[in-house]
């Protein structure tokens, strides 16, 4: 089945107008990527970058440093470059000035004549979020909203700090645009394998058809990475992993794997089954909270020194930097199957993982003893390799009628010509031709704070033994323990 878009346009006309192009996202993720939209032929000649932030830059200056990103990032070819940075332009710019939004203005007019664009504009906020509803009022406000074409604005994550501050937020950025004019990423929606979930599920009877609580035990859900705060120890000290992590990339990836198969692929059928799937978590008493979840610092390990020496400032934090959790579903799919998800720095290795564990028959004949039985598991392997792998059981060769485990496996890297888009390249050109499907809808962020609220306000309460896991290892004891009670255990990242 073919999805459905909202505009179908091969190469479409935009002027991107990016708040905050002089930063580490930008650098790093937002140039590369529309490099390789130019380079791959998903936009033509017909567009323009504007870049806005303080430093007095001018457009060679800021082309620069676009080449120079280009250049740390992949391989290119230098005519090409070239002609792409031709197409970058440089606002020195104040976000609460209104001069500054008038030269904007006056900038933007010259562009969409001089590129054919059609009054088409992205305006990308890769800037802190105390500064989303201003940017956007102030271009409400001084009507660089209104042009001749569609008008979209991109709004990076975390979207407020708790329900009651992502309200306050939503309501701002609400006053000046609608809420089809907002795309919220979510980084994770736009990896190839995350987007695979829908169409192992949805096209595959084999798998659909025992996607329930009759016949699946767990699933869980890891993200870990072997790095730690870096550069990022002041905002990463505000969040912790809890926000960081769960609230988005962590819940959205359990709403994909949990939603019932949407009537049409639209991006509103789509967003309307994984709300469904969000209103149905079960909110965790504060009470039953240890129950539930477990956080974790790290400590000195064989990944270095740990989360408090990394800053000055971390030397007394008591910020979680791993969190497992049991997420229950109380829809009639999902009743009684626990979702665990982890995710952690300083972990062991850095992967992004789904297992689907299928529930044993009541009586295998083909093991020896029970610590040799294998269950069936369905791994979705994100990263770093991605692909599949199917768990099975076989007769081992040659030693009467005893099985062991086999893997049938699937993966993109070892398949000639696959090259899966950056989850960035993705959304930026999901944006540009208008579909949402793969960004988070204000229902979907409101519910997700709720679920994610009832575990914070309980932690607030207490103060947590930290580190509690050192950096190299897979988490915190607790963590194991917390499925070992439900008579399961974390699969290994690797396999």
């Amino acid at each position: 089945m073919e999805r459905v878009l909202l505009k179908t346009v091969d190469k479409p006309n935009v002027v991107i107008v990016i708040f905050g192009a002089t930063g580490d996202l930008s650098k790093r993720k937002l140039f590369p990527s529309i490099y390789r939209l130019y380079q791959n032929g998903k936009i033509g000649e017909d567009f323009a970058v504007v870049g806005l932030a303080r430093r007095p830059w001018t457009n060679d200056i800021f082309r620069e440093k676009v080449c120079e990103s280009i250049n740390e990032s992949q391989a290119h070819n230098e005519d090409d470059l070239e002609s792409f940075a031709a197409h970058f332009y440089y606002q020195s710019f104040d976000v609460t000035d209104n001069s500054s939004y008038t030269h904007l203005d006056g900038l933007l007019d010259q562009l969409e004549g001089q590129y054919q664009t059609n009054g088409n504009r992205v305006f990308y906020l890769a800037m802190a979020p105390e500064y989303f509803g201003t940017i956007a009022n102030q271009l409400e406000q001084n009507g660089l909203k209104e042009s001749a074409g569609w008008t979209r604005l991109v709004i990076e994550k975390p979207f407020g700090h708790d329900l009651a501050s992502a309200k306050e937020l939503n309501n701002q950025i609400r006053l000046a645009f609608n809420e089809d004019q907002i795309y919220r990423i979510d980084h994770y929606l736009g990896k190839e394998m995350v987007q695979n979930i829908e169409v192992i599920r949805f096209a595959n009877g084999i798998f659909e058809h025992l996607w329930n609580n009759r016949f699946i035990s767990n699933i869980q859900v890891t993200s870990s990475e072997k790095l730690g705060v870096e550069e990022r120890a002041r905002y990463y000290d505000r969040s912790g992993a809890t926000r960081d992590m769960v609230q988005n990339h962590m819940l959205q990836m359990v709403a994909l794997l949990a939603m019932e198969p949407p009537i049409k692929l639209t991006p509103d059928e789509i967003r309307s089954e994984k709300v469904k799937v969000l209103r149905a978590l079960r909110l965790v008493e504060p009470t039953e909270v240890e129950n539930y979840f477990v956080r974790g610092q790290y400590g000195p390990g064989r990944l270095g020194k740990g989360y408090r020496e990394e800053a000055p400032e971390l030397k007394d934090s008591t910020t979680e930097t791993y969190v497992a959790g049991k997420v229950m579903i109380d829809n009639y799919r999902w009743a009684g199957v626990p979702f665990y998800i982890r995710t952690g720095k300083k972990m062991k290795e850095k992967s992004i993982k789904i297992v689907v564990e299928f529930r044993d028959i009541p009586m295998n004949l083909y093991y020896k003893d029970e610590s040799e039985r294998h269950p069936n598991l369905l791994v979705i392997n994100i990263q770093p390799d991605e692909g599949i792998t199917l768990h099975l059981n076989a007769k081992k060769a040659g030693v009467g009628s005893i099985a062991q485990p086999i893997e049938l496996s699937y993966t993109n890297n070892g398949v000639d010509g696959i090259n899966t888009p950056e989850a960035y390249e993705k959304l930026i050109y999901d944006c540009i031709i208008g579909d949402t499907t793969n960004f988070t809808h204000w229902d979907e962020v409101a519910y997700s704070w709720k679920f994610v609220d009832a575990v914070l306000d309980a932690w607030s309460e207490t103060e947590p033994l930290f580190p509690n896991y050192t950096a190299g290892s897979m988490g915190p004891e607790a963590a194991d323990r917390l499925l070992e009670k439900d008579g399961f255990h974390w699969w290994p990242v690797t396999d």
